[in-house]
């Protein structure tokens, strides 16, 4: 079934935000519901989905959330919580269906409570992460309104304060040991709630970009949005039991967290362990002693477990996800060859708010991201929009039951063309339908005429063995229009002098054609990452731009 120009459900909001503010009709993909788990009723409220069902479905003493360091939350518990949650925010603070709700947090078993509960009520989730400043909080504040903001007690003091005559919303803080603290007002409620009869095509969900370009974007996500990426790419390919423990790095706040710690477990009765700030390492000995059996984090961390000699860590789970960065075809076997892990590879994004192509088990062949999930279409196109062959490297668009829609849609047209989601990634296709990544379309090098892929030149700086990790960008360049240029981790114990830089050069020219080598290399403590380890290309390329004017000695050897 395909959906264009149906008219929306009548709404549940009383505050029309939302619908407002959704992005003129002629300018929205095309959604198609091809697979019968994603035809959903006119009336769908998710939360009931995630964990009202669930409890009478599954048991209500079943395991549902865990904590290190913490008693584990059933079913039970997280349904009663999260109606409390729904309780204060309705009967104490007068939120109404369709007010944003803001939430600020760590991954803790309170934070997809409250998350649950946002939605029993009617209302519209904006989840942040922690390590936002206050002028970023401030920013998605302006852009979308919301009536309250939820705050980890730990995360306060970066809150922006409230401007002289402006509008701000009623702050409550969670965890802490005040009377007006969520927990302790959460506990002077029954627990009894009945959740807002939301449209499918209720807003649900306003989510920010994780800013891989630096530009923010707020995205729109209706109720049924949230459950299609369970009902597609989680079932089809991760087939999830109630005994899974699903684990990873990434936070709620990203559509990959949320997604894989939150809507995955809960649709298929199975529990989430929530960690938060960790090193690889750290999650990975968290996982095994959880007993996690699903795990979703960047190949850089699957890469720092296996190459610090922690791979048996891993050997207990039944699947490892590898999204928000290219999963290099070298990464995919020396995590085979130390685990016995198949890693799933997988391409996602914020506007499509979860995986759309990927592969498992048997399907899986190293090097390529995989083929469209099932439920979703997906095509290589030309800069006319024409489909593109076999082997030819072109603009990947997709097209299902999730969709680009922004907040305004002052930037709707560059995503969305002729129906297409188009991603800002070139892949190519290969002969059996196969989908390899070539890079960002913001990353591909041009230097002396030549193409270069900044994630192909990163993989093959990787593989020498006195490189932790590296990050790849194009630094201007007057005679070349651009050069190659690597910011390089080295691993411990190693001279970051001349001689490893020729070191890696001449490594590099070994590795893949010459002319893609880095002239410039510099050597770094660490790279710039985002709260769920996406590695912030754009912050490299803004520094190389700052320094156009400088002598040119300080761009290092070329």
């Amino acid at each position: 079934m395909t959906q264009t120009e149906t008219p929306l459900s009548p709404s549940a909001h009383q505050d029309t935000f939302a619908r407002d503010h959704l992005p003129p009709r002629d300018s929205w993909p095309v959604f198609e519901f091809t697979v019968p788990e994603v035809q959903y009723p006119d009336r769908l409220n998710a939360a009931t989905e995630l964990i009202t069902r669930p409890t009478n479905e599954f048991g209500a003493d079943r395991p549902a959330l865990h904590a290190p360091g913490q008693p584990s939350w059933t079913y039970q518990e997280l349904l009663t919580r999260s109606n409390q949650v729904a309780q204060v925010l309705v009967e104490d603070l007068g939120v109404l269906p369709g007010n944003r709700v803001m939430l600020r947090a760590p991954n803790t078993p309170w934070l997809v409570a409250c998350w649950l509960g946002v939605l029993k009520a009617g209302a519209v989730v904006v989840t942040t992460v922690p390590a936002l400043r206050d002028r970023e909080v401030q920013q998605l504040i302006d852009l979308t309104l919301p009536a309250v903001l939820l705050c980890d007690h730990r995360c306060a003091d970066d809150l922006p304060a409230a401007e002289p005559g402006g509008s701000a919303p009623i702050t409550v803080l969670v965890g802490g040991p005040g009377d007006d603290d969520l927990v302790a007002r959460c506990a002077g409620k029954s627990g009894e709630f009945v959740d807002v009869p939301t449209a499918a095509d209720d807003v649900a969900l306003l989510g920010p970009t994780s800013g891989s370009t630096g530009v923010p974007k707020i995205t729109m996500h209706f109720h049924r949005d949230v459950l299609a990426n369970a009902d597609t790419f989680a079932r089809y390919l991760l087939h999830p039991v109630p005994q899974d423990v699903f684990a990873g790095s990434p936070p709620l706040a990203f559509t990959f967290g949320l997604g894989g710690l939150v809507v995955f477990p809960l649709r298929f009765g199975a529990s989430s362990l929530l960690t938060e700030k960790t090193t690889p390492v750290e999650l990975a000995e968290l996982s095994n002693a959880n007993g996690a059996t699903v795990l979703f984090t960047a190949p850089t961390a699957y890469r720092a477990i296996v190459k610090q000699g922690k791979a048996d860590l891993l050997r207990t789970l039944r699947i490892g996800v590898s999204a928000g960065e290219h999963l290099p075809a070298d990464t995919w076997h020396q995590v085979h060859e130390a685990t016995g892990l198949r890693l799933i590879d997988g391409i996602g994004s914020t506007e499509m708010l979860h995986v759309f192509v990927s592969a498992a088990g048997d399907d899986i062949r190293p090097g390529s991201t995989g083929r469209a999930v099932p439920g979703y279409r997906a095509v290589v196109l030309d800069e006319q929009g024409r489909p593109l062959g076999p082997g030819v490297p072109g603009r990947l668009a997709v097209i299902g039951p999730t969709g680009c829609r922004y907040l305004s849609g002052d930037r709707q047209q560059n995503y969305v063309q002729d129906g297409w989601n188009i991603t800002g990634d070139i892949f190519e296709l290969d002969a059996d339908g196969y989908f390899i990544y070539h890079a960002r379309s913001d990353s591909m090098i041009i230097s002396s005429g030549y193409n270069i892929g900044a994630p192909e030149v990163e993989a093959a700086i990787n593989k020498h063995p006195a490189v932790l990790e590296s990050a790849v960008v194009a630094r201007p360049d007057p005679e070349r229009g651009s050069v190659v240029c690597a910011f390089v981790v080295l691993a411990t114990g190693t001279t970051a002098d001349g001689q490893t830089r020729k070191d890696i050069q001449d490594f590099v020219k070994q590795q893949i054609a010459p002319y893609k080598y880095p002239r410039d290399v510099r050597f770094v403590d660490s790279l710039p990452r985002n709260p769920s380890g996406k590695l912030q290309h754009f912050r490299l390329r803004d520094l190389l731009a700052t320094e156009q004017d400088a002598p040119a000695a300080a761009a290092g050897p070329k």
